[in-house]
């Protein structure tokens, strides 16, 4: 299996113009700014959120129910927490802060990214500076984010023992403290980049296990969720639950597989339950109701990825997601096939392309949309639509269309679907609607019927537009932000969203 989780590579062969690389350069940072100032988003200000309920639930389709409600139930959501891209790596305008500098553009860290075109192809919602601790704060935003969404804690990806990403880890477990004691953070050693031995790995964990943040079961012991546990075998981990027990910490293991069928029995006498890394493709979710069966035959619990895409320019791959099919997919399945728990992979993975998280191409649409599933998952009854939304979602370009100026392009990974171009209408109706729907010049007029429907079109050149009416009256309304494009310089395959109610 693919390993969904390898690190920013080492510097590529650079294109032969250093003009062309200019040229692009300047154009993509140009760009951004006029985004960032006319986008209709918001710069954050790192003001708190509103808090979970009647407040939060205004821009979803739906009533979110209270925290205590969510939290009353034994099914658990956590999102992937990737500490390489926080909302502010230096605290800078967002014209010319680090990700503009040098991760959304092909001559970014010395050109360290340009023969994939640059890095990253979306951001966190940039933040204004700020006074003070401002790392500190920023995490805290995110916390309350997650949290008003209905989300339990983050799973946090531990990918180094010292250094920035280590004391990202850190200030994590002090935010999520000081802004909700009740949001969990689960400790999730990143086996692809930690080199280490059993001793020193327990030993870290245990410092990290002193914040009052880090997740405990009921019975007192520290969850770790290490990622790619099969990187060591089970005796190796078994060296790490006895460490742990030497500094009175009882452990309860939780390992993420790349290859969990391979592992599973193995595994089973230390583990307290199993996650996989899951697979990204809306086609590609079939073998899901035989992990969980399998997990629960050998008495543990299952994590279940939910996801959004996958797109990794650096990598030169990526899966092909349907819009929001894999999203719903994943999510179904987690409903249907009897997950315990859910890990949302991820929340801020920028060079995935698979951020839950509200970014500058997608404001909180995929979020919004998590949390209704999400609501079903822990509840166990589908919300009732109370406001009319829709949610329109949709590439930049064609999936087959050409960057002259990016020498290593994206390939559909190995099994994934085929790539398809359409714009997907999403509709969260109270009652059946008219939809009339324009992508570029060309129109479509749709009843949608009462609930959730997703209404397919294809993809043409230009803005997409939705308007919802009922009785003669428009109910929602929505325009993407982003025009379609049959030319472009760099290759950007992530669906971009937006949504009626932000």
């Amino acid at each position: 299996m693919t390993d969904h989780r390898a690190h920013p590579p080492q510097p590529h062969r650079r294109p032969s113009s250093r003009r062309r690389r200019a040229v692009l350069g300047s154009l993509c940072g140009l760009l951004l700014i006029a985004l960032v100032a006319g986008s209709g988003l918001a710069l954050d200000r790192r003001t708190s959120a509103p808090g979970t309920g009647s407040t939060a639930s205004a821009a979803l389709p739906f009533d979110l129910p209270s925290a205590s409600e969510l939290r009353s139930s034994p099914h658990l959501v956590f999102a992937h927490y990737f500490p390489p891209y926080p909302l502010s790596l230096d605290n800078q305008p967002a014209d010319r802060d680090y990700y503009t500098r040098n991760y959304l553009t092909p001559q970014g860290e010395q050109g360290r990214h340009a023969a994939y075109g640059g890095l990253l192809r979306d951001r966190p919602l940039p933040v204004r500076p700020a006074t003070g601790n401002w790392q500190l704060a920023d995490l805290e935003r995110e916390v309350r984010t997650a949290r008003d969404a209905g989300i339990d804690g983050f799973t946090v990806d531990i990918l180094s023992l010292t250094g920035t990403n280590r004391q990202r880890v850190d200030l994590l477990l002090r935010a999520a403290h000081r802004v909700d004691p009740h949001f969990r953070i689960v400790l999730m050693p990143d086996m692809t980049s930690l080199h280490t031995d059993p001793r020193t790995l327990a030993d870290q964990l245990a410092v990290l296990a002193e914040s009052p943040s880090a997740y405990r079961l009921d019975d007192g012991r520290l969850v770790v969720s290490p990622f790619k546990a099969e990187a060591h075998d089970p005796a190796w981990w078994s060296q790490v639950i006895a460490r742990l027990r030497e500094r009175g910490i009882g452990t309860a293991l939780v390992p993420v597989f790349l290859d969990f069928r391979a592992h599973a029995a193995a595994f089973a006498p230390i583990s307290h339950a199993f996650s996989s890394w899951g697979n990204r493709s809306y086609t590609g979710q079939t073998g899901v109701a035989g992990d969980v069966r399998l997990a629960h035959s050998l008495g543990k619990k299952w994590m279940q990825a939910v996801s959004v895409q996958d797109v990794r320019p650096n990598q030169g791959v990526y899966d092909e997601a349907g819009n929001t099919a894999t999203l719903r997919s994943t999510w179904n399945h987690a409903i249907s096939d009897g997950a315990d728990w859910v890990q949302l992979t991820t929340w801020n993975d920028y060079s995935e392309g698979s951020q839950f998280a509200p970014s500058l191409h997608n404001g909180h649409t995929y979020l919004d949309i998590s949390s209704y599933y999400l609501t079903r998952f822990k509840t166990g009854n589908w919300p009732r639509i109370v406001r009319d939304t829709v949610y329109i979602t949709s590439r930049v370009q064609f999936a087959d269309a050409s960057a002259p100026l990016q020498p290593q392009l994206m390939r559909p990974r190995q099994g994934t679907a085929p790539p398809r171009d359409q714009v997907e209408f999403l509709t969260f109706l109270t009652a059946p609607a008219t939809v009339s729907a324009r992508v570029g010049g060309v129109p479509r007029v749709y009843r949608a019927p009462i609930g959730v429907h997703a209404e397919d079109l294809p993809l043409g050149p230009g803005l997409s537009r939705a308007s919802v009416r009922r009785a003669g009256t428009q109910v929602a309304s929505a325009t993407t932000r982003y025009p379609a494009r049959r030319t472009v310089e760099v290759q950007d395959l992530q669906y971009y969203g937006v949504s009626s109610r932000r």
